[in-house]
């Protein structure tokens, strides 16, 4: 499980950079703002996209216990999103140890 874990939040990791790293290239965030405000479905989408990222973030903030991490990672979630939120999960994988069950992921990480 923890194997088919890595290859998913991979994907998303890539796929996620690379669509961004594509919509960047044809259009600047600034320049495609007033077109994308100006439809009521982007914007209902990237409300339900930033409560995912606020919901995501709160099992962050509960599983870090240095507050400069909890920071660090609310800055990145909020600013990156997805690309952001499939690194940390990628990150606490790689941080299992063998014979760990994937439980541990949900439970406040050690001092």
């Amino acid at each position: 499980m923890r194997t088919i874990l890595m290859l998913l939040f991979g994907a998303i990791f890539i796929a996620m950079t690379t669509v961004t790293v594509r919509a960047s290239l044809a259009a600047g965030l600034l320049e495609a703002w007033p077109d994308y405000v100006a439809n009521p479905w982007a914007v209902a989408t990237l409300y339900d996209a930033y409560f995912a990222f606020i919901t995501f973030y709160v099992w962050v903030a509960y599983r870090e216990r240095s507050m400069a991490w909890r920071i660090v990672w609310f800055l990145l979630i909020m600013g990156l999103g997805s690309i952001a939120m499939s690194f940390y999960v990628l990150l606490q994988l790689v941080r299992l140890r063998p014979g760990e069950p994937l439980e541990t992921l949900l439970r406040r990480r050690e001092a």
